[in-house]
């Protein structure tokens, strides 16, 4: 299994290798229990974890440079719900975090997938197709509203839109 095929998905906890992808969503196989499953575009977003960039006091770093610097470190892994033992562990782990910036949920979200990509033995590196201007921070927070992938649901008995074609100019 290799890095830049792993996935978050919105709604569901873990990480998720993207088996394949569709128009309508995607196919994606647990992690953690390896269950295979097909998840839909208009319910989840899909985020590939190698695109992840993480706040700093600096320049923002890919969140496999934090991987490493887990990693290498001697420091033991915190227990995932004290969140002061978190924020203690990262700030001699990786001190340049900006801590204003990265939520404690998502530091938790850090050390859990961690423990999966550990667990698994997954190689922690970025593709060379991995560009600056495909990563988006990890504190962002995204709903399924603010995605242009998001559809609204169908409403039994509700009328329809007619929708207007659009004009040629002259």
């Amino acid at each position: 299994m290799e890095y830049n095929k792993l996935v978050a998905v919105t709604g569901l906890g873990g990480l998720f290798e993207l088996i394949s992808s569709k128009a309508d969503g995607g196919l994606v196989r647990s992690l953690e229990d390896k269950s295979t499953k097909f998840v839909s575009n208009r319910v989840h977003t899909f985020s590939h974890i190698e695109s992840i960039e993480v706040y700093t006091t600096g320049d923002n770093v890919n969140l496999s440079e934090v991987f490493l610097a887990m990693k290498n470190s001697s420091e033991a892994l915190p227990d995932a719900g004290n969140v002061s033992d978190i924020k203690n562990y990262f700030g001699k782990v990786f001190p340049t975090m900006d801590f204003e910036r990265v939520y404690g949920s998502d530091m938790k979200k850090m050390i859990k997938w961690f423990e999966i990509i550990s667990k698994n033995n997954i190689d922690i590196k970025l593709s060379e197709s991995a560009g600056e201007e495909n990563q988006e921070p990890i504190a962002e927070k995204k709903t399924v509203a603010s995605t242009a992938q998001a559809a609204p649901k169908a409403v039994k008995n509700a009328p329809a839109k007619k929708v207007n074609a659009p004009r040629k100019m002259a």
